[in-house]
């Protein structure tokens, strides 16, 4: 942008205004260095911070073994193990009709995206369907997070089992 015919005065306020747009809040910086640099050991807080990271990274170790876990034991549906993601990404089996029943709706939408809806029309869960990742053709999916408590994903990938026969059983 060229600017003619402002004062020094006003065009270096105008730049302050600008840089201040382009720059986070100092909080937000304060916390970005200490996520970038973590306490070094021998330091004050550094054995807080390796317990509560340590205690975080086994806490997202197990809801991830739990997911796949859980997961894998429900008639037709496939999840790899969650390796360095926050997400698990299975693999479901849906039934001829209910992909016939996503494509011949007013508004047509993909198998997956069928399942994800009446999921959390039926269950109030809600996942993100697999085709919004370009998932191999012919193959359906559906993404959803580890991050809730333990004891809520217990209760989430319960209702996804009885969901998922339900489905089954209505498409069959």
């Amino acid at each position: 942008m060229e600017l003619i015919g402002f004062s020094d005065h006003f065009l270096q306020q105008l730049l302050k205004v600008a840089s201040i747009r382009l720059c986070p809040p100092v909080g937000g910086q304060v916390v970005m260095d200490a996520i970038v640099k973590p306490p070094h050991q021998g330091g004050e807080s550094y054995e807080l911070y390796m317990k509560e990271r340590s205690e975080i990274l086994q806490s997202l170790e197990e809801k991830a073994q739990l997911v796949s876990e859980k997961l894998n034991q429900i008639d037709g549906i496939q999840c790899n193990p969650v390796q360095g993601a926050m997400y698990a990404f299975p693999k479901i089996t849906i039934p001829d009709r209910a992909i016939r029943s996503a494509q011949e709706r007013d508004s047509p939408v993909e198998p997956d995206e069928l399942y994800c809806l009446e999921l959390l029309e039926a269950k109030g869960v809600c996942v993100v369907p697999g085709s919004g990742f370009k998932q191999q053709p012919g193959t359906h999916h559906f993404r959803m997070t580890i991050l809730p408590p333990i004891e809520e994903i217990r209760g989430i990938v319960g209702d996804i089992a009885d969901f998922h026969r339900g489905f089954t059983e209505k498409y069959s």
